[in-house]
């Protein structure tokens, strides 16, 4: 079902539900590695991890979008974006799947009037799943003076 008005997301999972981010910003997906913690840091920064050389600071998506914090699992993974020159690592409990979904299929988030609202482009159902498609740029956005160090 893949046309001109259809984007590509890679969907996974967070606390039992279903995101997804534009697959044009992935740049790859890790399997579970140690990552090195930072001192006074926010505390979805989990810390920074090399890359084939270069230090990526790594956020816990779950704590960014208000989650409790788990323990790795053997599923648990770090997909790695770009924005612009900078390189992310996301950790995410699993990833689900690619998939294209039709501009047309994608609704806007409901207004809430919350600010953390502005992380969702919008959300499309998938056969029987809702699925969150988060701006990733806005998510990743160094609004804190304490991230925007880190990934400068």
């Amino acid at each position: 079902m893949s046309g001109p008005d259809a984007r590509q997301y890679l969907t996974f999972g967070l606390g039992g539900e279903e995101y997804g981010v534009d697959i044009l910003k992935v740049q790859e997906i890790r399997g579970w590695s140690p990552i090195t913690p930072i001192p006074n840091m926010p505390s979805f920064l989990k810390g920074v991890m090399n890359l084939r050389g270069t230090v990526v600071p790594v956020v816990d998506l779950r704590i960014k979008l208000g989650m409790p914090e788990v323990a790795p699992s053997a599923f648990t993974v770090i997909i790695m974006v770009r924005i612009g020159a900078k390189a992310t690592g996301l950790l995410v409990d699993a990833v689900s799947d690619v998939l294209s979904i039709p501009d047309g299929d994608v609704e806007l988030p409901p207004d809430f009037g919350a600010a953390e609202v502005r992380l969702v482009k919008g959300t499309a159902r998938v056969a029987d799943k809702l699925i969150v498609l988060l701006d990733i740029e806005r998510v990743l956005a160094p609004d804190e003076p304490l991230l925007r160090e880190a990934v400068s």
